[in-house]
């Protein structure tokens, strides 16, 4: 399996990263409850690494403290990017791609369509 350097510094630094608070899984294996070698090595990401458990629970926090101190929104916006957008269709179909083929491209559409948003706002 290839890693990525951040991940592979989280799995060889747990120690510096506090990691001994969470020990469920060595009770669960005092308490027999479990067998270790079905456990594999555990590793747990900081809350800086992006999609985590952690991460989510942060910034959720975060949000909440926002709204305590500034008051909830009036108005709430999802705004999400759709492949099917012409402007993104039309790129893809002059060079025989899928959209998924283009990142760059979904991002730049998504991007100048919210800045409008945000304008018209």
């Amino acid at each position: 399996m290839i890693e990525s350097g951040r991940l592979k510094y989280i799995r060889t630094h747990q120690k510096q990263l506090r990691v001994a608070m969470y020990n469920m899984l060595q009770e669960a294996i005092l308490h027999g409850e479990t067998n270790p070698s079905s456990q594999g090595k555990r590793v747990v990401l900081p809350s800086t690494f992006t999609g985590g458990t952690r991460y989510i629970i942060q910034n959720y926090q975060d949000a909440m403290a926002m709204y305590k101190w500034v008051g909830y929104p009036d108005i709430f916006i999802t705004f999400t990017c759709n492949p099917k957008w012409p402007e993104i269709q039309r790129f893809v179909a002059s060079k025989g791609l899928n959209p998924e083929d283009r990142p760059d491209i979904l991002s730049k559409v998504f991007k100048i369509k919210l800045d409008s948003l945000i304008k018209d706002l």
